[in-house]
């Protein structure tokens, strides 16, 4: 009888145990038809772990989670590239989370007190900053006003500090705490006193922080925006942003290192995004590249130094080939003013399409040259395509996407251009063949 009461008690304590820890993520998606699958990960420090994935039938989903699922923040994908479609969630490892999203309006939440708390901060938040902002921008000098904008910001902070005591979700609310005015201002002392208290209530070695994408997002805004009000030209404006990559740098002394290197990878694919190459480069030299080298991170190295010699400005990389019996050297090419490098294959029904047409538009127009590198498996069907473009150089490259000059020009799909000045400086890469007329009409 024990034996038996024994047993029973067990198979209660793991039903009990299963039946707290089983939860799910749950809701719709609109437009119902846009939407067909979503995969949700934990995000770490360093890492996001693939947790679960489900489909997404008619608008309405419901993701469970594993009986382990860890608390913590969990980014939800719904569609691709990755890095743009997606919305992060708290699991507190108690309650299920329902939730509605659509593109316009973003993710609100149905069932989860604090995500519900989370994202009621940010838009509390943002709509009382945004009333200083515009206070400044339609030039006003009340006073009253601004206090009254600046006390009503300081009740937002302190309300959801409170409301958020125990809470995941606190850190993020903590951090976030802007800079708040006793007195008024001008434009000109708040805008430095708000750079100068930025990271004030930041703790870069909060996991939570490292997690999400906080730290990230507020190291790229301050590094590109916290800027002087003055004019400035771009040498003095990219020297600005060197300065406040020194200032996060002096923060970060005592963080994680592997955390460190992919915050300043991701200021770096931000800076050159943005073309700011000389802040780019002084990110990349001064402390990407130490910390990539010592953490073995031979991809980010390399990514760079692709970059580097394929973005605009860069002479472009060498390219040699046989024309008869005579060597010929891309850099030593005269006589044109623009040259246009276009990687293709005589296996793929766009360049068969695009070439010819091409060729016959700059039949008459010798200030420019075209340099057509055929990525080839073998030359028998690039020997009877080629031989139709008779006014091209052309260059064969076996090996097609795994041949040296593939790789040294990161081809990726076909037909691909580079538009070159006389000095071979690249001065555009046009995504499309009409893209590149438009470019040449110029």
């Amino acid at each position: 009888m024990k034996y038996k009461q024994h047993l029973w008690s067990l198979f209660f304590f793991y039903m009990v145990c299963s039946l707290q820890a089983q939860h799910t993520i749950s809701g719709s998606f609109s437009p119902a038809g846009d939407y067909s699958w979503l995969i949700a990960y934990r995000l770490d420090p360093n890492a996001e772990t693939y947790v679960a994935d489900t489909a997404i039938k008619e608008g309405k989903f419901n993701l469970q989670l594993p009986q382990n699922a860890k608390t913590g923040l969990y980014r939800i994908v719904y569609a691709l590239p990755q890095d743009q479609f997606y919305f992060d969630v708290i699991y507190n490892g108690e309650k299920s989370v329902t939730l509605e999203f659509n593109p316009q309006t973003g993710v609100s939440f149905k069932e989860s007190g604090e995500n519900q708390l989370f994202y009621g901060y940010r838009r509390s938040i943002n709509t009382v900053e945004r009333a200083i902002v515009d206070f400044y921008s339609n030039q006003k000098t009340d006073k009253n006003e601004f206090l009254g904008l600046t006390a009503k910001l300081k009740g937002v902070q302190d309300k959801y500090e409170e409301k958020s005591k125990g809470l995941i979700c606190q850190s993020y609310i903590k951090a976030s705490r802007p800079y708040i005015p006793t007195t008024y201002e001008t434009a000109q002392v708040y805008v430095a006193n708000k750079k100068q208290a930025y990271f004030e209530a930041v703790d870069f070695n909060d996991p939570f922080l490292q997690a999400s994408n906080f730290l990230r997002d507020k190291v790229v805004n301050y590094v590109l925006t916290a800027l002087p009000l003055t004019p400035m030209t771009p040498e003095v404006r990219e020297g600005e942003m060197q300065k406040n990559i020194r200032v996060v740098h002096k923060l970060l002394q005592e963080v994680d290192t592997t955390f460190k290197m992919r915050l300043y990878d991701a200021l770096w694919t931000q800076l050159v995004a943005s073309n700011n190459n000389a802040a780019s480069d002084f990110l990349y030299t001064q402390y990407l590249k130490p910390l990539a080298m010592a953490n073995g991170a031979t991809e980010i190295v390399e990514k760079v130094a692709m970059h580097n010699r394929l973005r605009l400005g860069a002479v472009a990389p060498e390219i040699r080939w046989k024309s008869g019996t005579a060597e010929k050297h891309l850099r030593t090419l005269e006589d044109s003013d623009c040259y246009i490098l276009v990687f293709w294959s005589s296996t793929c029904s766009h360049c068969l399409a695009e070439l010819p047409v091409l060729h016959e538009r700059l039949r008459e127009n010798t200030a420019v040259k075209v340099v057509a590198i055929g990525l080839e498996d073998d030359r028998a069907s690039w020997d009877r395509e080629s031989a139709k473009l008779s006014n091209f150089e052309h260059v064969l490259s076996l090996g097609k996407w795994e041949s040296e000059l593939a790789k040294r020009y990161h081809i990726e799909r076909t037909p691909t251009y580079f538009v070159l000045d006389k000095d071979k400086r690249i001065i555009a890469k046009p995504q499309a063949y009409e893209e590149l007329i438009s470019f040449l009409s110029k």
